[in-house]
């Protein structure tokens, strides 16, 4: 009799111990980020290079909840050789994380970015711009920028090269 209570308290400690709330949470909301990429690739006859995908939390409303930002690529648009990055950000509703806003921030022969961080309301990105001699693999100009939630938009506030 022993044993068996041991048992179905060792069985009790490991299902209390492998349930953990927050990883349902984090799993909805990487199927709502994917599921709304996903609608996006399909519209634009596209795909998501996925492995390029950067994801970040920050509070971008001013109202102590953090948002998610999302930093994403689709590429090959209609069969072409054309890739676009964008930039979304996604507030939680009722629990539930839910698109707000996206916008198009770089792609082929307008600009890489990289997303680093969401601080003081604003979402911060490193970017390579391109030269007056760069081919359109390449560019070589060094910068940042920062984009904000005004007015239910997303508004770029500043570019700045970086010289080294």
């Amino acid at each position: 009799m022993k044993s068996i209570s041991i048992a179905i308290t060792a069985v009790m400690f490991i299902l209390a111990c492998s349930f953990n709330p927050v990883l349902g949470v984090q799993d909805d909301d990487a199927a709502t980020i994917n599921a709304f990429i996903t609608r996006q690739s399909k519209r634009e006859r596209g795909e998501e290079y996925r492995e390029a995908r950067k994801v970040v939390t920050g509070d971008m409303t001013r109202d102590g909840q953090p948002e998610t930002v999302v930093l994403y690529t689709i590429e090959g648009q209609g069969g072409s050789n054309l890739y676009i990055q964008y930039l979304a950000v996604f507030v939680r509703r009722n629990g539930k994380l839910t698109p707000l806003i996206h916008i198009d921030v770089g792609g082929k022969s307008t600009r890489g970015v990289e997303l680093t961080s969401v601080e003081n309301n604003s979402i911060l990105l490193d970017t390579m711009n391109y030269g007056p001699k760069d081919a359109s693999c390449c560019p070589s100009v060094k910068g940042t920028t920062r984009y904000v939630l005004s007015g239910g938009r997303l508004r770029e506030q500043h570019r700045r090269k970086i010289t080294r």
